[in-house]
């Protein structure tokens, strides 16, 4: 028993070498650290705190002379370099979830077979607090599902003129219909929403006002769904689903968030057409801002979308 518990918090590399069924090579990355936004309390929100990584990967034993040649083996960049996209990627709330992303990252590459990866808050008081994952390539291809492409949707932002247009149920027919999974996006309502002094509490009203209107969408047209996750979106575009984007998480999970604020609400919906790497984006009720992808207005006495 005093060997198991000194083994459940010995390194990475110990707990590899003690669990090993292969004569693999290990490659390691000790104490790294970083400073990093992570976590699903609210206190963690808008603060930077130091994050310590501790990857080791087992890699099976190269065949023939190495050559001294940088490219036959699995450099220790690959490994800092996938911590470091997982971080760029999206704010992340779980050390679990960043734990698995970074070992599906690293099993991406071929030489990988085995990864461990440890993960530990160093500011959370005087202790640290972690988690510790170990993942295995599955025959040719790795564990879970990142970096699975998805569709490109068309973006259709519906002013409050538009959701109240005799047109509406014709757009949305419309614009399922076209070549592209469809994402409605729409503003908040005329009705003011409160006032709060400090504006990061401004921001999540400003936010939450914006859901409330989509949630009255979605009341009035049960072929669209509320959705407010990129693991959402990502199915619903496969599936043919009509979406109305709730913005709270995705926005406040942005690693680049967006300059506009909510009460923008065409330029907040421009940002997220840019991340979704939509085909385009359709204004209805207004004039059409620039936007990063390609944009065009439709008038509210228009019948066709297209």
């Amino acid at each position: 028993m005093t060997d198991e518990i000194r083994q459940a918090f010995a390194h990475p590399s110990e707990r590899a070498e003690a669990s090993a069924t292969a004569p693999y090579d290990r490659i390691s990355l000790r104490d790294y650290v970083v400073e990093v936004e992570i976590g699903a309390f609210q206190a963690e929100r808008g603060h930077l705190q130091r994050v310590r990584f501790n990857v080791v990967v087992e890699v099976s034993p190269l065949t023939g002379p190495i050559d001294d040649d940088v490219d036959r083996i699995l450099s220790y960049d690959r490994v800092s370099e996938a911590i470091a996209a997982e971080l760029e990627a999206e704010r992340i709330n779980l050390l679990e979830t960043l734990a698995a992303r970074v070992a599906e990252r690293i099993l991406l590459e071929p030489q990988a077979e085995r990864v461990f990866v440890r993960i530990e808050k160093l500011d959370r008081g005087p202790y640290s607090l972690g988690v510790e994952i170990v993942r295995t390539r599955d025959g040719d291809q790795p564990a879970g599902q990142a970096h699975v492409a998805v569709p490109h949707p068309r973006v259709v932002y519906l002013t409050n003129a538009a959701l109240a247009s005799d047109n509406l149920a014709g757009w949305i027919d419309q614009g399922a219909a076209l070549d592209a999974p469809l994402v409605i996006c729409v503003g908040a309502a005329e009705t003011q929403a409160p006032q709060a002094a400090h504006p990061l509490a401004q921001r999540r009203i400003d936010l939450l006002a914006i859901e409330q209107n989509a949630w009255v969408l979605a009341a009035r047209d049960p072929r669209c769904k509320v959705v407010g996750t990129r693991t959402e979106l990502d199915w619903a575009m496969k599936n043919g689903q009509i979406c109305i984007w709730a913005p709270s998480k995705i926005v406040l999970d942005a690693v680049d968030g967006p300059s506009a604020t909510p009460r923008d609400a065409q330029a907040l919906a421009c940002w997220f057409a840019a991340e979704m790497e939509a085909k385009e984006m359709v204004v209805i009720g207004e004039a059409a801002a620039q936007c990063a992808v390609p944009v065009r207005s439709v008038a509210l006495d228009a019948v066709q979308l297209k």
